[in-house]
């Protein structure tokens, strides 16, 4: 797998490919249906080559680079990575019987992400969870099997994108509750604590790639009250993503720029509600002696 490929995931990577090729016809003032006209092309082929997921044929992306004039350049090869990157595995297929495809989806779309921004809700974000954190919450779904491939993505989602060239930042926003709940407590009290210190550990360990805030007690209710959310921007001047996961259906994810700037806004509000980074931790390693 190319360097590149590796950094970004073969969802991305696709994505990144379209969206260059439209540009490239744009700025060559073609239309679609004059293009397939010139490669004798059904005009709906160029049209689910320029929006369908996955990599193109070799012989149609050369034929596209050739019409557009860029078989000889520092681009066409980019283009040319960036489709070989685009037929790489998707590791998380496997878990296709486990999860909702719509989550799957979320997952391609993370695997590339540069930047992730959330809201978890009543949880401790998925990508800063330990095994036995994960294993308590899945518990509830009274579906051991399910859990533990639940449980599994979730560790794997974390490899994957600690293994990156370029790792994501991640920024997460906490409601204090989060925190203060003895999750597992059940199975085992020292479960949160030993989280906690992990989420600290991490945050403060990343040079600011892992951000972490809180929203204390104090501060009364908050926009994130109104539940969890995502959002995912990414290189290359593709638009962002806002993924929405009540818990249940229906699980929603959109680039619509409304959908996305209004959450950008939200995340924003509650930045500013939240403690500093540094007082947050202050925060939670408080609240680890709490939950013992």
């Amino acid at each position: 797998m190319s360097e590149m490929a590796n950094d970004h995931g073969p969802v991305v990577q696709s994505a990144l490919l379209r969206d260059e090729l439209v540009r490239l016809r744009t700025r060559a003032d073609l239309a679609q249906d004059q293009v397939a006209v010139d490669l004798g092309w059904a005009t709906s082929k160029l049209i689910r080559l320029e929006g369908g997921p996955g990599p193109v044929a070799p012989d149609d992306l050369d034929a596209l680079l050739g019409r557009y004039g860029a078989t000889a350049t520092a681009t066409a090869e980019r283009l040319r990575e960036l489709n070989r990157g685009a037929d790489d595995a998707h590791w998380w297929a496997e878990y296709r019987n486990d999860v909702p495809a719509a989550y799957l989806d979320y997952v391609g779309w993370e695997r590339g992400a540069v930047r992730i921004r959330q809201f978890p809700g009543p949880v401790l974000p998925g990508l800063l969870q330990l095994t036995a954190y994960a294993e308590a919450l899945t518990e509830m779904t009274g579906a051991p099997d399910r859990g533990a491939r639940v449980v599994e993505l979730r560790l794997r989602r974390q490899s994957e994108l600690a293994g990156r060239d370029n790792p994501p930042q991640q920024h997460y926003i906490l409601d204090e509750a989060v925190i203060r709940r003895r999750t597992g407590a059940s199975r085992d009290r020292t479960i949160m604590t030993e989280q906690l210190r992990y989420i600290a550990r991490v945050a403060e360990g990343s040079g600011g790639r892992v951000i972490v805030q809180v929203i204390p007690f104090e501060r009364g209710e908050h926009a994130g009250l109104s539940g969890p959310f995502t959002l995912l921007d990414f290189d290359g001047g593709l638009p962002g993503i806002l993924y929405l996961d009540p818990g249940r259906d229906p699980i929603e994810m959109t680039a619509h720029h409304h959908r996305v700037a209004d959450f950008t806004d939200t995340f924003e509000r509650l930045r500013v509600a939240a403690l500093p980074a540094a007082e947050s931790l202050e925060l939670i390693r408080g609240a680890v002696q709490d939950v013992a």
